[in-house]
């Protein structure tokens, strides 16, 4: 008799994306900065299943996320292969790698421009482009795991806001930034995994990206509060960001997708968080208005030019907001916060599972993971898949990244009961 050949990571993940069940459930971990592990927890894995030690690679030092390397994407069956941008949050390179300590005591691989100096509090601070002679972007408190923005706005003048000033960090990709994303394509899809690439410049209003912890000197709107601020008293203003970060992102998309063709399976184009807890941040009229002109250019372009999907992530409480993003254009959904108001896991696959994948979901990483018994976490992962990959259209993931000091036990359970349910042999 003959043993069907099992499928590669990206046959996994295009039929998920397809909404058709797989030979098995799709995992992703480390494939973008909301789908991947803090660098507590990649080396709490790496020695849980005995594989070599050493410094863990910093990839986003925003949230000190670390690299997913082969030998651990291999051993957790992962299904995916990262594409990420040249620079971090921060505005640095990722290269000319140095060995730095973290204050909990890990041994870190950090790129050449992180730069640090002790804060008065304990903490550290970090700078836009490793450039001290700028005020500090970022802050780690003495007992803290990540940074934190600063935020560093300038006093605005209410009668003469410019646009350019919120357009600082937009401008047509480099020819070096190009071939950045190609050499980095090439070596994601020889891996056999499902490509994904975070390419930039489409978040629009994504609060992570509003401080500009990445610019020395930023100008205009820089602060949380005023931002939320502006979208309700400023949204013709803020409509004018969004159309002109648009043009120039597309204009960027083709040169990008010129150059690397259809080796990309899945495109993050924007991270802006649109849920609470319990709630929104906007209305779906809002959402309507200031919004989705601009993720339906994006998503219509891709789609017509390219056989790329396209992934949105919102954590939180936006089911009222699906049905938009899904008339948006937007292909996948993440992290899928089952915990928040209105998001149950049944009744979102019952509405929307065949519309939008959702990527995420699989286990609670405010309070079951990382506090819950490996009991809990078994059961919980078991029943989001059980609903979730019905029919496809599910790829497993957290909901957002793995936080730091996971209990490793929890964190095997996990990867464990993802592996009982596809009927495969537990990672060793």
């Amino acid at each position: 008799m003959n043993t069907p050949h099992p499928m590669t990571g990206r046959q996994r993940v295009r039929a998920a994306l397809a909404h058709r069940e797989a030979d098995r459930v799709p995992l992703d971990f480390g494939s973008t900065g909301v789908t991947g592990m803090h660098v507590t927890c990649v080396a709490a894995l790496r020695q849980h299943y005995g594989l070599p030690e050493h410094p863990v690679t910093v990839i986003e030092p925003y949230q000190m996320l670390g690299e997913v390397e082969p030998d651990l994407r291999d051993a957790l069956g992962i299904d995916t292969a990262s594409v990420l941008p040249p620079s971090t949050l921060f505005g640095f390179r990722n290269e000319r790698w140095k060995e730095w300590r973290a204050p909990w005591g890990q041994e870190l691989l950090v790129p050449g421009d992180f730069v640090t100096t002790p804060a008065s509090d304990g903490g550290w601070h970090i700078y836009p482009g490793g450039d001290t002679s700028a005020s500090a972007s970022g802050h780690l408190p003495a007992t803290g795991y990540f940074f934190d923005t600063i935020i560093r706005q300038e006093p605005l003048d209410e009668d003469h806001l410019k646009l350019e000033d919120n357009l600082e960090e937009f401008g047509p990709i480099s020819e070096g930034d190009v071939a950045h994303f190609c050499s980095g394509v090439a070596a994601a899809a020889a891996t056999g995994k499902a490509v994904v690439a975070t390419l930039g410049g489409t978040a629009f209003g994504d609060i992570a990206l509003v401080p500009a912890p990445f610019l020395k000197r930023p100008r205009g709107i820089r602060d949380v509060e005023e931002w939320y601020v502006s979208i309700a008293e400023r949204p013709a203003f803020v409509r004018s960001i969004f159309a002109k970060q648009c043009e120039i992102g597309l204009a960027n998309l083709a040169k990008i997708a010129a150059a690397v063709g259809d080796q990309i399976d899945v495109v993050f184009l924007c991270g802006t968080d649109f849920g609470t807890q319990i709630s929104q941040f906007c209305s779906v009229q809002t959402f309507r208005e200031v919004y989705q002109p601009f993720y339906r250019a994006v998503n219509e372009w891709v789609h017509q030019h390219t056989t790329w999907k396209t992934l949105k992530h919102s954590c939180g409480a936006v089911r009222p907001l699906i049905p938009e993003l899904i008339a948006s254009g937007f292909d996948i959904l993440n992290p899928v916060q089952c915990s928040a108001t209105g998001m149950e896991a049944a009744g979102l696959k019952k509405d929307f599972g065949g519309q939008i994948t959702f990527w995420g979901g699989g286990v609670d990483t405010q309070k079951t993971l990382p506090f819950g018994s490996p009991a809990q976490v078994r059961a919980e992962v078991l029943s989001r898949c059980e609903i979730f990959s019905r029919g496809g259209g599910f790829v497993f993931n957290s909901i957002h990244n793995l936080q730091a000091r996971t209990p490793a036990d929890n964190l095997a359970a996990m990867f464990d009961a993802l592996a009982e349910f596809n009927g495969r042999p537990r990672p060793q």
